[in-house]
């Protein structure tokens, strides 16, 4: 289920290259950039839950992604 809006996402692929863009890669670019948003936030909370807190912070967001370069 998509919730991201088309338009900003559209903007952001767009601002990265000049060339033509199909709604379907948009789509498809909001389903992947949807997976990677509930995984990042599935492994903060991990985290901030090791930490002792319930609240996800930058901090915990920041550390995940992080790991996830490496």
């Amino acid at each position: 289920m998509v919730e991201l809006p088309k338009a900003p996402v559209y903007r952001v692929m767009k601002k990265a290259v000049e060339a033509r863009i199909s709604d379907s890669a948009v789509e498809k670019m909001i389903e992947y950039i949807e997976e990677v948003i509930q995984d990042i936030t599935k492994k903060a909370l991990k985290a901030a839950e090791k930490a002792g807190r319930k609240t996800i912070t930058a901090e915990d967001v920041s550390f995940v992604v992080e790991l996830t370069k490496s």
